[in-house]
């Protein structure tokens, strides 16, 4: 019997749910050793071009002595990195972050923090007001080092060749321990300046924090802007002149995490009859006027990207979601099982008006997530965009990633996407990282795993003709658990490699 059919059973279903994602559950089954190493098995031929390190963060164990953690978001940081050589050799490394929680529930031989979805008798929260995190979300290169982030905590610095972990990243002095600093710091491409954003949730006052960082990681501005209510957001997109935040309805109490004993996701709250709306805040003059738009109720998880189009308007491409999915993350290894739909849009903002005066959304509705796109490099948007998506969508069962998109916002509205579905009992197990090239288009090196033989692979496509299918694969030594993102940093590494485990 399935995990899905003992779940339905447990509930007192009378109709066992259909498992759609066979053998899910060894996905989530283990706990992955250290290794460095030179990847010896490449099928298929690498790009001469190809050079540079990609990079993943994701939870990589979720069970900590005899706790076994319930939700996705749950499970202990680890970090990925595939080192491409250029002459066909790669090298593989994987490491944990040696963030304040792992070190301290390492040393104890159990777990200690509460985390996003996981409650337990005698359970901490940081400072007794937060989830210590479990730094686990995705992963930045910035200023020859790199950051592993989790959600509203300090980024952890690491060795961008062995994973070592330094240690937590304070730009300086400027942020410490209670600064909220979320996720998804984005680098602006022509400046080198790194933008993040944090939220503050308290009852009275909630507002947002908005974070601009030179090259060499010195704080040049922070903004803080009022909000009406605590609300969660996980990312934002990065325009050339503005940031904007998708503001939806979904409400956080965090008194009932600090007061009640309530895991972040119990506290969470979703109110569509509320509304939504686009918060555009400019990036480089104080003075400048916030923009709110007024958006029909909807969600939205990732954002894609942000520019202009000729005439200057803003163009902001998201995942436009009908509802939260942060509930269809738990219980593990049972995702997804009433997932809603969702797709890519491209809106159109005229800033003087405060309105969207064009709406274009294309034809892919299952459940799209972990978008990636080419690095802005003027103001005008791109038009290419790549994603993970879920071929069973729509049916009830727990699901898991395996379908690769491609999206072409120049096709038009209703345009379908060109889509590579991984075959049954293989998922997609993290964000693709895109490595671009001038004149080949790029590169996607995508995650796989390989459920029927407990196997791993990294899978490379042409970016631009992801329908054909990868054209090398790359086999693991052992297998990985999921990832959640990706980053892609060019060129060769700054000194030679040597084995850190």
């Amino acid at each position: 019997m399935s995990s899905a059919e003992e779940t339905a059973g447990r509930a007192g279903v009378a109709a066992v749910i259909e498992d759609l994602a066979p053998g899910l559950e060894r996905l989530f089954s283990f706990v992955p050793e250290e290794r460095s190493y030179e990847v010896r098995e490449v099928r298929g031929r690498l790009p001469a071009w190809l050079r540079g390190t990609c990079y993943w963060n994701g939870p990589g164990r979720f069970r900590r002595g005899e706790q076994r953690y319930r939700h996705w978001l749950d499970g202990d940081g680890m970090v990925t990195a595939l080192r491409f050589d250029g002459d066909g050799r790669v090298h593989f490394t994987n490491r944990f972050v040696r963030s304040a929680k792992w070190t301290a529930e390492e040393a104890a031989g159990r777990a200690l923090f509460r985390t996003f979805g996981t409650t337990f008798p005698g359970d901490r929260l940081a400072r007794g007001i937060a989830l210590e995190s479990p730094v686990n979300v995705s992963v930045v290169p910035f200023g020859g080092s790199l950051f592993a982030c989790g959600e509203q905590g300090l980024p952890w610095e690491l060795d961008p060749v062995t994973l070592a972990t330094r240690g937590p990243f304070t730009f300086g002095g400027a942020l410490n321990p209670v600064s909220p600093f979320a996720a998804h710091a984005k680098l602006e491409p022509a400046s080198g300046e790194l933008f993040n954003f944090g939220l503050s949730y308290a009852r009275e006052r909630p507002s947002l924090h908005l974070y601009r960082f030179d090259a060499g990681g010195s704080l040049l501005a922070r903004r803080r802007v009022p909000l009406e209510r605590p609300v969660s957001m996980h990312d934002f997109c990065l325009a050339p002149r503005h940031a904007v935040f998708h503001v939806g309805p979904y409400h956080l109490d965090l008194q009932a995490v600090v007061a009640s004993g309530r895991s972040l996701l119990q506290a969470l709250r979703w109110e569509p009859e509320v509304g939504s709306e686009l918060l555009i805040v400019p990036l480089r003059q104080a003075e400048e006027a916030i923009v709110r738009v007024p958006m029909q109720p909807g969600y939205c998880l990732h954002g894609i990207g942000a520019g202009e189009d000729p005439s200057g308007r803003l163009v902001v491409d998201l995942l436009e979601l009908e509802r939260p999915v942060y509930d269809q993350y738990q219980e593990i290894p049972d995702l997804f099982r009433n997932v809603g739909p969702g797709r890519p849009v491209r809106l159109i903002v005229d800033l003087e008006r405060r309105r969207v005066v064009e709406r274009q959304a294309l034809g892919y509705e299952r459940a799209p997530d972990f978008p990636v796109t080419v690095p802005r490099l003027g103001a005008t948007a791109a038009e290419d965009a790549w994603m993970l998506g879920m071929s069973q969508a729509g049916r009830e069962g727990r699901k898991f990633f395996d379908e690769l998109v491609h999206c072409d916002w120049r096709r038009g509205a209703g345009a379908v996407p060109v889509v590579w579905r991984a075959p049954r009992g293989q998922y997609l197990a993290g964000e693709p990282a895109l490595a671009p090239h001038a004149s080949a288009g790029g590169a996607l090196v995508c995650p796989l795993f390989d459920a029927v033989r407990g196997e791993s692979r990294y899978l490379v496509f042409d970016a631009l003709d992801v329908g054909a299918g990868p054209y090398a694969e790359l086999c693991l030594e052992a297998p990985l658990p999921t990832a959640f993102h990706a980053a892609f940093a060019p060129g060769p590494p700054s000194r030679p490699p040597v084995d850190p485990i």
